[in-house]
């Protein structure tokens, strides 16, 4: 068995970018140099290392959260691969929650897109050290200039190229390292093939410039290299090492190195800058974390020493494994046979066979130490986003913050009697992906999925029948309407039986009014003179609120109004609750009808995240939704639209926001209020009814 490696040998790298940004090939790359495998696996027949699952093989683009450790030079490196398509950022988050350096994959031949826009925020909110990997060099119309630029635009000029290639495009094998002011030539797809060598001259210009705006750059992060610099006029290699790591730790210098994955060429350079430039769990420093019942914070140390606290990202179920926990070390070590306590539910965990990971593969260790990261099965109650700690240890690790989910759908089971399935399947998905929700409408009956997209969707419903053997079809969310009155009216109601023996007998006025929105309904009583006794008037109110949640027009609950009884008649012996409770119902029917009743409609308070130039056809789309922009303003390079939109459109919305903005919009909304529904769309909605 493989022995535990220390902190200061630990790197922790995520990789992400935009779908299609080549991560997984370069995770493939990294892979091969290192001597895990001994070939370069291929997306297009589903034989990669990370992207294992039958559900990517099949989509041909990675789904999961998958991990790949290797050894490079005495260093320990997990490679944490992560899905591109936004409907599983979810897998992103948690991933860059427990690297230490993200790496962002960037397309030479597309240059920045939505997908590296959203990660770059993520690497701000949680503070990471980042640097930039162009692929796609050895493509036909890839441009590296025009790439770097449009990154130095989005995000600051404190990007800083380390590489560029010598000619770009097809049959690129070589790159100018402007850090090591060498030539790096590679023999494409052989590992361990590169070679070092002078500039030539042919290059040596633009290397000098870019060196000299690397120096330049190290040197403004750091007052004591600033000396250093003014005094020699340069820094050396070690200086700008230092130098580099430093600024990567407090964000201000963003590295861009240069791959073409697919054919091994910059992958050992690549790695030499994993273990020479990123920091280690050590240099990253402790981890804040909430101790106590008060949860104060606190600082953890990654002291292999210390009590144990390990964080678990990412939960997996595998049919004959059961649950997976992928987890990070934060202090002190795991080991099989280690007795924990889960910090959010004070429940015992005792660890079984510990793991690190090879994709797919499951590599059992003996031990693991702070600022590692492995795999257990079979935990007993602990999930994602919980902390496993020593007995006294009242601290845990800050949860993973999701994105919300805003794609909602209505699943039904195909096959009667799976409903305990369906939950039960549903429950397990999300211990495994927390980034959607389930909820069930009590008023329509129906489970709702939120999800981040249609394809976020699909693949549930496809694990769902997989793992599960459960099959769902989706309806749309039925939207919960409301009836309400627009003015005053009056009705008598009525209710006389006679059928031999004691009959029944009640007979109410009701006269309902018009209320303020959101204020449910009022009952009032102006009876005088006991024409209907005191002991009937919970009936004839509990007659009018039950016809009033079941409505009158469609079905919908009644809202907003006051509902008054003011006269009537009963019978000594034939009056009963029950009459009365009729005779109510039939009052409240019969005044409601008379009361110029509407339709109300759910409106959501949307905001829309894009970039300036999509803000007409965004500002039209939600026009065309029957929707009305209440303000705008700008937030860096994006435009921000505040609006409100009735719930029904938002289904439409979601797909025609992707399709009009090339996907490169985000949004999110929240209820609002109700208004009245339009004439002709409330005519639908009641024949529908």
């Amino acid at each position: 068995m493989q022995a535990a490696s220390s902190p200061d040998t630990i790197r922790n790298i995520v990789i992400t970018g935009h779908t299609g940004a080549g991560k997984t090939m370069i995770a493939e790359s990294l892979a091969l140099s290192m001597g895990i495998i001994n070939r370069l696996g291929s997306i297009e027949d589903g034989s990669t290392l990370s992207d294992y699952a039958d559900d990517e093989k099949t989509r041909g683009h990675s789904l999961n959260t998958s991990i790949v450790h290797g050894t490079w030079k005495d260093h320990k490196i997990n490679l944490i691969d992560t899905p591109g398509l936004l409907d599983f950022h979810g897998d992103v988050k948690s991933a860059m929650r427990v690297a230490d350096t993200v790496m962002i994959a960037v397309n030479t031949t597309t240059g920045p897109e939505v997908g590296t826009d959203m990660v770059w925020e993520y690497t701000q909110e949680y503070y990471k050290p980042t640097m930039f990997v162009m692929t796609r060099l050895d493509a036909d119309r890839t441009n590296f200039n025009q790439a770097v630029s449009e990154l130095q635009a989005k995000f600051g000029h404190l990007v800083t190229p380390i590489q560029f290639p010598a000619e770009e495009g097809l049959g690129h094998h070589v790159v100018i390292d402007v850090l090591l002011m060498k030539k790096l030539e590679f023999s494409p797809d052989k590992p361990g093939s590169m070679e070092m060598d002078d500039i030539p001259d042919l290059y040596l210009k633009r290397a000098e410039e870019l060196h000299n705006k690397l120096v330049e750059a190290v040197a403004e992060t750091d007052e004591e290299l600033m000396n250093l610099y003014f005094e020699k006029g340069s820094l050396t290699e070690n200086e700008l090492r230092a130098g580099i790591k430093s600024a990567l730790l407090s964000r201000t210098f963003f590295p861009v190195f240069c791959t073409s994955p697919l054919h091994l060429i910059g992958s050992e350079r690549l790695l030499d800058a994993l273990v020479n430039l990123c920091p280690s769990p050590i240099e990253r420093g402790p981890e804040h974390a909430l101790c106590g019942n008060d949860e104060c914070e606190a600082l953890i140390e990654p002291d292999p020493e210390g009590p144990t606290v390990a964080f678990i990202f990412k939960t997996l179920s595998e049919p004959r494994l059961g649950e997976l926990s992928y987890f990070r070390i934060y202090s002190g070590h795991i080991e099989s046979g280690h007795e924990l306590i889960d910090a959010q539910t004070g429940q015992a965990e005792k660890i079984g066979q510990v793991y690190t990971m090879e994709g797919e593969k499951k590599i059992p260790v003996p031990k693991l130490l702070a600022g590692d990261i492995g795999m257990v099965v079979k935990l007993r109650d602990a999930h994602t986003n919980d902390t496993l700690a020593d007995k006294g240890t009242e601290c845990r690790i800050r949860p993973i913050v999701f994105p919300d989910p805003v794609f909602a759908t209505a699943v039904t089971t195909v096959r009667q009697g799976d409903e305990e399935k369906i939950s039960s399947g549903l429950h397990h998905l999300h211990e495994e992906d927390p980034s959607f929700r389930v909820e069930h409408d009590g008023e329509s009956n129906q489970t709702i999925l939120k999800t981040l997209g249609e394809t976020h969707l699909d693949t549930i419903i496809t694990r769902l029948e997989r793992k599960f053997g459960v099959q769902v079809t989706t309806v749309p969310a039925k939207i919960p309407y409301r009836e309400a009155i627009r003015t005053s009216a009056s009705a008598q109601g009525k209710y006389k039986k006679q059928s031999g023996g004691r009959g029944q007998y009640g007979d109410v006025w009701v006269r309902l009014e018009p209320g303020e929105r959101d204020s449910g309904i009022v009952f009032a009583s102006e009876v005088v003179g006991g024409v209907v006794p005191t002991r009937f008037l919970p009936a004839v109110e509990k007659g009018i609120r039950e016809t009033a949640t079941e409505g009158v027009l469609t079905g919908y609950p009644v809202v907003d109004l006051k509902a008054v009884v003011y006269d009537g008649s009963h019978h000594p012996v034939d009056s009963s609750e029950f009459a009365f409770k009729i005779a109510a119902s039939m009052a409240f029917k019969a005044a409601f009808e008379k009361a110029k009743p509407m339709l109300l409609e759910p409106v959501s308070e949307l905001t829309v995240k894009a970039p300036e130039q999509y803000t007409g056809e965004i500002v039209g789309e939600i026009s065309s939704k029957r929707g009305k922009i209440i303000g705008m303003e700008t937030q860096g390079s994006l435009q921000v639209i505040h609006a409100h939109m009735p719930q029904a459109s938002l289904h439409d919305f979601h797909t025609n926001l992707i399709r009009l903005t090339q996907n490169r919009a985000r949004y999110n909304y929240a209820c609002s209020h109700y208004e009245e529904v339009p004439a002709e769309i409330a005519k639908e909605v009641t024949s529908e009814e």
